[in-house]
């Protein structure tokens, strides 16, 4: 058996100096030494000649960081961000950002080629926004450093558990990233500043939420800071004390934390501990390209799953007959119904809770048939509801009468998972891939998100 070996002592930088041909999904540049091992390269971009300092080795691959650097590709600039290189939050600031996104184009269609053979018939155009400031969730360790006599709040130094000592932050909004040095001197005056591990940040468009994890409760002392301190600066404190249900707002009242998705006339309430995309300006053109894409007609019923909130579902409730919403969490059902009312959409958008990655052909058919559906899932993907259209389309007689969806609209996070899933549509499922594009949902870092057409119809 291969095993990897890592090494223990940092080796002297190697003196080949190695064509760097292509980019992973880690942002390492990939290059072949004399030997034809495949190197990765932490640091380094194509077109690049480097050294490498070798960290880990396997019997066919190598692993190290940028020691030299001989021919710097066209497409380097220099990092924003002062922390870049020790704060592990991003991994692609030298890299410009258009060179950026197209590199995760290509490696949808990678993957979508290599792992489940298929082609999108065209080619989307990218969706792109703001490269700074963008971020408007985000979970900031926090730590007191005995040694150091002082609070740290951040992210993660790379490759290490320990927090990253950042004053600033590019990719959080601003006023933000403004409050990272003020929220040191509150949690270290603090009496339990060693009892609080981290602080979670949700934006919404009038406000800004913190919600402190705290392991003991807090004194009062330490709550009226953290009032003093929303009151001086501007944001809404919430309070957790365990899991993410026991999340509360320290100080009823103020304006309520929300999003709008303006094209369609509809404002989202949220929890701070909701899931919600981290780039709005991404979700409001992504919202409105899946549903264009998904050329939803007023007489059309249409299926969302993994439904959320209804970010896309109270939209296609604007167009369609009717819009049924499907998430795992029956309380998440529950908010997705608060928020069909308050938009006044509870007569076209109808919601329900079920264990979506466990489904079989009569438990699809029980929620009738849809003119089309919106697939969202998390990260694992929706393998679940392409196996279903894949036995349904082997064996009509596991759901008498069903006829499945004339189009999917599936918005992915992860595309190795959308590549397995495409590869299930449309070599087993009668489905063809009309259509897939790139989206930058998180600019600065390799996380690849992406949305793909599938249309029913003979397979390619």
């Amino acid at each position: 058996m291969s095993r990897t070996k890592r090494v223990k002592q940092p080796e002297p930088p190697s003196t080949e100096w190695l064509k760097v041909e292509s980019l992973d999904l880690e942002a390492q540049g990939i290059a072949h030494n004399a030997e034809g091992k495949v190197v990765f390269i932490e640091g380094a971009l194509p077109g690049e000649r480097v050294q490498v300092q070798v960290t880990r080795r396997k019997n066919n691959w190598e692993q190290g960081e940028m020691a030299a650097l001989r021919q710097e590709s066209a497409q380097r600039v220099r990092p924003e961000c002062p922390h870049f290189g020790s704060c592990g939050g991003c991994k692609m600031q030298h890299f410009h950002i258009g060179a950026q996104v197209a590199t995760k184009q290509r490696a949808l269609e990678d993957a979508l080629w290599h792992l489940g053979k298929v082609r999108a018939g065209q080619l989307l155009r990218p969706i792109e926004g703001p490269a700074w400031g963008y971020r408007f969730r985000a979970r900031l360790s926090v730590r007191f450093v005995t040694k150091k006599d002082k609070v740290l709040v951040g992210f993660h130094e790379r490759k290490s558990g320990f927090v990253a000592d950042m004053t600033t932050c590019a990719v959080l909004p601003p006023h933000v990233s403004a409050l990272l040095v003020p929220l040191r001197e509150l949690v270290g005056a603090m009496s339990q500043r060693d009892k609080l591990p981290q602080i979670e940040l949700a934006v919404g468009d009038e406000v800004t939420a913190l919600v402190l994890r705290h392991m003991e409760p807090l004194t009062e002392p330490d709550l009226q800071r953290l009032r003093g301190f929303a009151a001086e600066r501007g944001v809404q404190w919430w309070l957790q004390s365990k899991g993410p249900d026991t999340v509360k707002l320290l100080d009823e009242g103020g304006p309520q934390l929300a999003y709008a998705l303006p094209e369609f006339g509809i404002t989202m309430p949220f929890k701070p501990t909701d899931f919600t995309q981290v780039n709005p300006h991404i979700n409001r053109v992504l919202v409105a390209r899946a549903l264009r894409l998904l050329d939803v007609r007023a007489n059309e019923r249409v299926i969302d799953w993994f439904c959320g909130l209804g970010n896309f579902t109270l939209p296609i409730a604007t167009l369609a007959r009717e819009a049924l919403g499907v998430e795992g969490s029956e309380a998440l059902v529950q908010r997705s119904r608060e928020n069909a009312l308050l938009n006044r959409l509870d007569a076209k958008a109808t919601f329900a809770a079920r264990n979506l990655f466990e489904l079989t052909p009569a438990d699809v058919a029980t929620y009738g048939p849809a003119d089309k559906w919106l697939v969202d899932p998390p990260r694992e993907g929706a393998f679940a509801l392409a196996q279903v259209l894949a036995d349904v389309h082997a064996d009509p007689s596991l759901a008498p009468g069903y006829v499945p969806p004339s189009r999917i609209v599936y918005v992915s996070c992860n595309p190795a998972t959308l590549a397995r899933d495409a590869g299930l549509l449309v070599h087993q499922a009668g489905y063809r891939c009309t259509a897939a594009g790139a989206v930058n949902m998180f600019p600065h870092t390799a996380h690849v998100e992406s949305i793909a057409v599938f249309d029913r119809g003979a397979s390619a």
